[in-house]
């Protein structure tokens, strides 16, 4: 079977190879076979060490797939059907599960720690308990959400992180009111999606801010009123609310610098949402004054911020109804033999998300 395998945390190139074994089948797990799987910056940020994850590993969860079998116990799915797999599965009965915080379900990420494959060299990790830069895939029952027939397997691809990610930032943790200004810094495939967001809600405002060029005229065709820069946000933010700051800002990097930049841009009283999944050793410095005499909400927003499967669903009721713009994320296709390309595409920012055609 073929996959692609980061040896090393540090390396920055992928290595296909077709003597890898998915591994772990049995009662309460799935196996599934990728037919789509898109490329998100967290798998970069996995690679580099910039988020916890062991190797050697299989990057990837952002995919969709066939059911190939199912194991003992498992009820929901049966051999034949399309899923979208969940890198975050809820347990339905830990404390977050029960207050309906599914998106802080640890359970999912207990399974990080459990090779999914297997080489003649020894164990190999899934990203995040999954891994789907690989034809076959073991994972837990929970991860693999059925999906209906009308819906591209490329399609629900994207909704398995970075559009449930985006729109949910919007929609669940800001609730982003009608008639407000909103900036968005960071324009990649989540930032994207955040702005979609924002339009479904109503601002009157969005503001885009990325270095990317390609990337902001790309914001202006999905619904930013203005894209901008990072240099001419500080000129934005004078134009669009005459200085005092937007309602909403949303930083989807993952960095303290990007971070800082975005409580400056948020108004006193209105709302910083942190998108972007950052590193352990990076730290944000806020004074004690400022946090309290601002009153500017600091909201983090973990996978949407939101019940994941109906998250899912109504993503797929706006798809269906074109309300939002999915297949449009996709920028770039690349074969699964040219994985590093897409690394590249990414890096360089070329690419919104790039689907890797299995």
């Amino acid at each position: 079977m073929r996959a692609a395998v980061l040896h090393e945390i540090g390396q920055d190139k992928l290595e296909v190879l077709d003597d890898v074994e998915a591994v772990g089948f049995g009662p309460g797990k799935v196996r599934i076979r990728v037919r789509a799987t898109g490329l998100c910056h967290s798998d970069l940020s996995a690679m580099s060490g910039v988020l916890p994850q062991p190797g050697p590993f299989v990057p990837g969860h952002e995919g969709a797939g066939e059911i190939l079998e199912v194991g003992e116990g498992v009820g929901h799915v049966r051999a034949g059907d399309r899923v979208v797999v969940c890198w975050l599965s809820a347990c339905g009965v830990c404390p977050a599960c029960k207050r309906g915080q599914t998106e802080l379900c640890l359970a999912g990420f207990m399974n990080a720690g459990t090779p999914n494959f297997r080489r003649p060299a020894g164990d190999v990790f899934g990203m995040a308990g999954t891994g789907t830069f690989t034809e076959e895939v073991v994972v837990d029952a929970g991860c693999a959400v059925p999906i209906p027939d009308d819906v591209p397997f490329d399609i629900a691809a994207l909704i398995g992180c970075g559009v449930t990610t985006g729109l949910g930032a919007a929609l669940n943790t800001a609730d982003v009111a009608a008639g407000s200004s909103v900036a968005v810094i960071g324009c990649g495939g989540v930032g994207i999606s955040v702005i979609q967001g924002a339009r479904l809600r109503g601002a009157a405002e969005i503001v885009a801010v990325d270095p990317v060029v390609s990337r902001r005229e790309a914001a202006l065709r999905f619904g930013a009123t203005k894209a901008v820069s990072p240099d001419e946000l500080p000129d934005a933010k004078q134009q669009v609310t005459a200085g005092e700051g937007f309602d909403y800002v949303f930083e989807v990097v993952g960095t303290s610098a990007t971070a800082r930049t975005a409580y400056d841009t948020t108004r006193r009283g209105g709302t910083l949402v942190v998108v972007g999944a950052g590193a352990m050793d990076d730290f944000l410095q806020l004074n004690m004054f400022e946090l309290f005499f601002d009153e500017k909400r600091i909201l983090p927003s973990m996978y949407g911020g939101g019940d994941i499967l109906r998250s899912y669903e109504r993503t797929i009721a706006l798809w269906r109804a074109g309300r939002v713009d999915l297949a449009g994320l996709i920028t770039h296709r690349v074969p699964f033999a040219d994985i590093n390309e897409a690394l590249d595409q990414m890096r360089t920012g070329t690419a919104l998300r790039t689907c890797i055609e299995m």
